[in-house]
């Protein structure tokens, strides 16, 4: 067949579908738009899921016929008046937004410059234009795209359920909203509001507040850092608040959002000894930088970024994250308290009732009604004193011990302990953990973990592949503390394991670290697997639930703690301890 060329309108149609991926990515573009013409209120409504309906007011400078009119033309911007594309600072800047909609939807443009007499308005139906008219359209912008992709029945097909599209779009204004405090943000769908944000000036924290709410408050961190002319701000949350997926990390770079494997890796990284890998912390991080320094030209919807020093970046958000979960990550977060407080006041009030069977009864009150009879009661066996009889007698806690004086333990698992203004309950192996773990890599960056000879060194076989795993890293362990070397074609010896341990299986021990190095086939990151192994062998090695302590020992462990980095959780991101405070409790009993 002969090649001709497409029909202008099917070429939009097409080149549409790089920019306008959903509705969401329509309603990014037109609320990007309303910031850059410098809105201080900008309202978005759809029906059901931006498919019908997607409308953008705000209050911004509006444009005059003349702008109108080419707005709508594909590359026509008024965002990079030099051409310079190396120092783009604005959160749009090709031009394609509106043809691209113009192309896929019905849409209709009121606006109105300051200081015109009028308005103006102009629509586009798929692609054909209807030419401008007056509008009585008051101040700065309405932009209305109805019937979206009905002109391309293909793509409408595949777009997810009206549920589905309309949290993209929450999502997507809530991060343009989280980088623009000085602006009101209001969204709505076919049920009504679905949130109204007042504008906070130049409060970036009440913002964030605003959309992850006052939990997140409570239970986050500030950061601040510089390195070279980048700086990072911004809210960390705690450990102990995470998450199931990374969906609740907002990251911006210049007040735009991205979604970008550089700082994904970055948080990760910086979280790695705080939580286990399939829990996710929640961060709002903004990268504010020289423009001609990152290029945002990498992706047609202008999530990814490319840095011309990422390792330079990289190494900051890392590193002010390291440095504050160790100077903050001592601390738990407080709704697992409030969780505490909610199951303890769901049962209040509960009635007992002893089951059937029974083998000792209450004597009879003198108080009793008249006909009552001693009943038999159900059986209640607490079994010898959990803790030490003498824990009563540990002096109060003093102002500078947060974690109190131990009372006592529970189950053998629990640590009670009273503090100034109410009580923690310690899970003592998830507190040993961490305290053991931190002290390995204390060992290890200092000179080398300390280790134990073996009086009769280990064989332990090993099938192929667990060999080819270990055999590149025997250096690296030996300075982890544990000695191995080949003994024949499917065995390794152990000659020295970390003395922090004490007794180890050493086959077990071997074999997870084989799995674990094999897990990604090569070298790189095999300092993040060996920490890995260290919190592995500290869990393995800790004090057990299940294990008595005395008063000292139970003590000894709060003040342990209270001096660890990290010890608000344990190595797989589990809360360490849970804090009640004394009004909290006094509520649950009527006092307050």
């Amino acid at each position: 067949m002969p090649v001709r060329r497409l029909d202008p309108i099917l070429v939009d149609r097409i080149a549409a579908g790089e920019v306008v991926e959903r509705p969401s990515s329509a309603v990014k573009e037109l609320v990007e738009n309303a910031l850059d013409a410098g809105a201080t209120r900008i309202d978005v409504a759809i029906e059901h899921g931006g498919k019908s309906l997607i409308r953008v007011i705000d209050d911004g400078s509006g444009m005059d016929a003349r702008d109108l009119a080419l707005a709508i033309e594909r590359h026509a911007t008024s965002k990079i008046p030099d051409g310079d594309l190396t120092a783009i600072a604005t959160l749009g800047f090709r031009g394609e937004a509106l043809p691209s909609i113009a192309a896929v939807a019905d849409l209709t443009i009121e606006t109105r410059a300051m200081g015109a007499p009028h308005g103006c308005s102009i629509r586009v139906d798929a692609g054909e234009k209807r030419g401008l008219s007056a509008s009585n359209w008051p101040r700065g912008t309405k932009i209305e795209a109805r019937a979206l992709f009905a002109a391309t029945p293909a793509r409408l097909k595949f777009l997810k359920t009206e549920r589905t599209e309309t949290a993209a779009i929450v999502d997507v204004v809530k991060r343009l909203a989280m980088a623009h405090p000085q602006a009101r943000f209001s969204l709505s769908a076919d049920s009504g509001a679905l949130f109204d944000y007042s504008a906070c000036g130049d409060d970036q924290a009440r913002r964030i507040f605003q959309i992850l709410g006052e939990d997140f408050a409570a239970n986050a961190f500030r950061l601040e850092a510089e390195r070279e002319g980048v700086k990072l701000s911004g809210l960390a949350g705690l450990p102990t608040y995470s998450r199931g997926n990374a969906q609740m990390q907002y990251v911006y770079v210049n007040g735009r959002p991205v979604r970008d494997k550089l700082f994904a890796g970055a948080i990760r990284a910086a979280y790695l000894d705080f939580l286990s890998s399939d829990r996710h912390p929640v961060v709002a991080l903004f990268i504010d930088c020289d423009p001609r320094s990152v290029d945002v030209n990498v992706h047609p919807a202008k999530a990814e970024v490319r840095f011309a020093d990422p390792g330079l970046v990289r190494g900051l958000v890392v590193g002010a994250l390291k440095q504050a979960l160790a100077e903050k990550s001592h601390r738990s977060a407080d709704t697992n308290a409030r969780a505490a407080i909610d199951v303890l006041a769901r049962g209040n009030g509960a009635h007992y009732r002893a089951p059937p069977s029974a083998n000792w009864s209450l004597p009879r009150s003198p108080y009793a009604p008249a006909g009552f009879e001693d009943q038999p009661q159900a059986a209640f066996d607490a079994g010898a004193p959990m803790a030490d009889s003498r824990a009563h007698e540990t002096p109060a806690p003093e102002p500078e011990s947060p974690l109190g004086a131990a009372r006592a333990q529970l189950h053998e698992t629990y640590i009670i302990a009273q503090t100034q203004d109410g009580l923690v309950i310690v899970d003592q192996h998830a507190a040993h953990e961490r305290i053991v773990y931190e002290k390995l890599k204390r060992q290890r960056a200092a000179a080398g973990v300390a280790r134990q000879m073996l009086l009769i060194p280990a064989v332990v076989e090993l099938d192929e592949s667990r060999m080819n795993a270990l055999a590149p890293a025997l250096d690296e362990l030996a300075a982890f503390g544990l000695a191995l070397e080949r003994f024949g074609p499917g065995a390794m010896l152990v000659r020295e394991t970390p003395a922090l341990l004490g007794e180890v299986d050493c086959k077990r021990l071997v074999e997870d670290i084989a799995d674990l190095l094999a897990e990604e086939g090569d070298a790189r990151g095999l300092s993040r697997r060996l920490d890995h192994v260290l919190a592995t062998c500290a869990c393995h090695h800790s004090v057990r639930a299940g294990r008595r302590l005395s008063a000292p020992e139970m003590n000894a462990l709060l003040r342990e703690m209270e001096t660890t980095p990290g010890a608000g959780q344990c190595n797989h991101g589990r809360p360490t301890y849970i804090e009640l405070k004394l009004a909290d409790i006094e509520k649950l009993f009527g006092r307050r």
